[in-house]
């Protein structure tokens, strides 16, 4: 299995522990994101190139891959992808740089 796909699987899997351990607290939760990711004023690609540079400058792996895969569903480029990125860098500093090869790994499996 490719490693982002690895990565996000093994999220889910935490994800489904926790359910089981606080099942209204993780429903309500993914009530909530799903509420905030949906068409609103910005589209669903915008808030996922949002939710990316956010993932890029808090380096969390797991985060990149899922909004990568979610972006591209949702029509982004591979140059959108790489745009918002950039803009996540600017916020994120050096730190948020090397997470760029996060973003390359996950465009190569979901692009």
């Amino acid at each position: 299995m490719a490693e982002m796909k690895k990565a996000i699987e093994d999220f889910q899997e935490a994800m489904k522990m926790l359910s089981k351990n606080n099942p209204e607290v993780m429903r309500d939760f993914k009530k909530f994101m799903d509420s905030v990711l949906k068409e609103g004023y910005l589209d669903t690609k915008t808030k996922e190139l949002i939710a990316l540079g956010m993932a890029i400058a808090a380096r969390c792996k797991y985060c990149i891959g899922i909004h990568v895969d979610k972006a591209l569903k949702a029509g982004a480029s591979k140059e959108e992808i790489l745009e918002a990125a950039t803009v996540a860098i600017l916020m994120g500093g050096g730190p948020a740089l090397t997470y760029i090869a996060e973003v390359k790994k996950a465009l190569e499996e979901f692009g």
